[in-house]
């Protein structure tokens, strides 16, 4: 007997959705930053677990940070990724922050479908300074919702998420693997590539710098081995240019070569990649742009 089903993974920004995915497949799929809303797409990690009683394959769906602060076209078509999603798969995992059920949450439990059973996974476990707020913190979230299970676990230090695997597993339906065993995602290289590119920018540049940042692929060609990649960093203002290239163009170097290295592991080969910065004022809300990103 074999089990495999769709997954989605959901939740308010910042509660560690990419990071628990990665952890559960076994590889950086999804990317991720302290930056709130850094996953804007939707991205399929798949993990196949053989060595167990029952075999399962596992094809998690991260989604964004449900967003209920701003309402720019991407924030609207990212919200919309996440109800879509919700509805096509068979079990949702909502990710919740330990010891924290804000009104932001509150707000994603009401998007949980009907039909579709949903565990909360209450993450960040590491966290928490008095581990006596575990238990009563458990029962809060039982007795926000119906919840088929509540399993807390810490996507960082890996604690527990072999037992989440368990739990998951019972609620896919009973049928053949759909993608090979060795596969982790759907998604194509120029989609990663640029996800990577945009991941070092949140993390090396900072608070500083405005959520409003994307990465166009200009062109992706590859030689044998080799991917040579030219990209463009998208930015609304001159100034977010600057902080982005730095004093002498030093910022701008280590984002693409910690982008570059970072590829190189993923793709298995080398990679040339020059990175450009450019200044478009309103990407955010210019619906043919956000078309031509791969947002709906």
């Amino acid at each position: 007997m074999k089990r495999c089903g769709m997954i989605a993974v959901i939740g308010r920004p910042n509660v560690g959705k990419s990071t628990l995915m990665n952890a559960l497949i076994g590889e950086h799929v999804s990317i991720t930053s302290a930056k709130p809303q850094t996953t804007r797409h939707r991205v399929m990690g798949v993990y196949t677990r053989e060595e167990c009683d029952v075999p399962t394959q596992y094809i998690f769906v991260d989604t964004p940070g449900f967003q209920t602060k701003f309402s720019n076209a991407l924030n609207r078509s990212m919200n919309k990724t996440v109800t879509s999603t919700t509805g096509d798969v068979d079990l949702v995992l909502l990710v919740l922050e330990a010891g924290k059920l804000s009104a932001a949450d509150q707000a994603v439990i009401k998007l949980l479908p009907s039909g579709v059973p949903c565990v909360a996974v209450v993450n960040k476990l590491d966290r928490l300074d008095n581990k006596g707020e575990v238990l009563p913190f458990l029962q809060k979230v039982m007795d926000a919702h119906p919840f088929a299970e509540v399993v807390p676990v810490s996507a960082q230090t890996r604690a527990n998420l072999d037992r989440l695997l368990d739990v998951a597993s019972g609620y896919l339906p009973e049928q053949d693997f759909i993608y090979e065993p060795d596969m982790l995602t759907d998604r194509p290289e120029r989609f990663l590539a640029a996800e990577r590119i945009r991941e070092k920018v949140f993390r090396l540049v900072g608070d500083e710098l405005p959520y409003t940042c994307t990465v166009t692929i200009d062109k992706f060609e590859t030689e044998g081995a080799l991917r040579r990649i030219f990209a463009s960093i998208l930015v609304d203002r001159d100034n977010h240019k600057a902080m982005i290239i730095g004093k002498g163009g030093s910022k701008l170097k280590r984002i693409s070569t910690e982008a570059r290295q970072d590829m190189e592991r993923l793709f298995g080969g080398p990679v040339y990649l020059e990175t450009f910065v450019k200044v478009r004022s309103g990407w955010a809300d210019d619906a043919g742009l956000l078309r031509s990103l791969g947002y709906d």
